[in-house]
């Protein structure tokens, strides 16, 4: 026999050996790993447990232009008038969706959006909600709902706080031509009630900031049309405020400016969160790994001594 099988077998012979004491030392110390898991496990248990339920109401959403039946299309042909004006009366579908749901997640849209509908309070110190009940549960030490007076040190929460609050609840993506907007609450009514006005909200935002930019252009235009004796130039510019007057008047109309519903939020009847079987799993495999390195680590400690 060849001395390369010769170290083939020897290592074989090596490894059987490794497997066998490595099974011997985990049986003999299967209590300690049977403990060590459970513990994990129980403690895992009551964990998903004490995490108060949550529920995603969720909105689908298409963009106003698109749903608009080609008027966009109408008014973009003014493009090229426009722009020897200079001004600039729109881009792309989008683009303009793009734009609105960065403002959508923008820091100053946020909170202008929870003072205007006063629920600093609820988002700042609400850990739960009673079913039964149909009641919010407060946080007692951080806010007295009789006096409505802040506990902690600091006082309210501040401003960058509650809008970190509000960020981690909303979720937008983009499946393909549709917009889905979802908020996630303790309170499953809650959650449709504060999706609904922040879909509300944003339309109006978006609206009121198209009103005021067709206003300036029409301010602007109105302010070349007096510079120029050039007949045919203050036509062009009597066209292009013709049409800046009609998407005025549409924005000003138009209560779904910058997305129109495709399915209305409903209130959730299933939680969203916590996917307490997961923990559990994951719990009961993470005791289960940590006995095991505990016990070959004391293994480890022994043989040295």
């Amino acid at each position: 026999m060849s001395n390369k099988e010769n170290t083939k077998n020897t290592e074989q012979y090596d490894d059987e050996i490794g497997l066998k004491e490595l099974f011997t030392v985990l049986w003999a110390s299967k209590i300690t790993i049977i403990a060590i898991t459970t513990v994990f496990a129980v403690a895992s248990v009551f964990y998903s447990l004490s995490i108060p339920n949550q529920y995603k109401a969720t909105v689908s959403l298409t963009s106003a232009e698109q749903d608009s039946g080609g008027l966009s299309g109408a008014l973009n042909q003014f493009g090229g008038l426009a722009s020897i004006a200079g001004i600039n009366i729109g881009g792309s579908d989008s683009r303009k969706t793009q734009i609105t749901k960065e403002i959508m997640t923008s820091r100053s849209f946020i909170e202008n959006f929870i003072d205007a509908n006063d629920i600093s309070t609820k988002l700042g110190a609400v850990i739960g909600w009673d079913k039964e009940s149909n009641q919010l549960i407060y946080n007692q030490d951080a806010y007295d709902i009789q006096t409505q007076v802040w506990l902690t040190d600091d006082g309210a929460p501040s401003s960058w706080d509650l809008y970190q609050s509000f960020l981690d609840m909303v979720a937008i993506e983009q499946e393909m031509d549709l917009v889905v907007v979802s908020l996630e609450h303790y309170s499953p009514y809650l959650a449709k009630e504060w999706l609904d006005l922040y879909l509300e909200a944003i339309n109006k935002h978006m609206q009121a900031r198209q009103v005021l930019k067709v206003s300036n252009n029409i301010e602007y235009l109105q302010r070349q049309i007096k510079k120029t004796s050039v007949s045919e130039m203050q036509a062009v510019f009597y066209t292009i405020i013709e049409e800046q007057m009609k998407s005025k008047m549409l924005a000003e109309a138009n209560p779904e400016y910058a997305f129109v519903v495709v399915a209305s939020s409903m209130v959730p009847e299933q939680r969203s969160r916590p996917k307490r079987a997961l923990i559990c799993i994951f719990g009961t495999l993470m005791g289960g790994m940590l006995s095991v390195m505990w016990v070959f680590v004391l293994r480890l400690f022994r043989s040295l001594s």
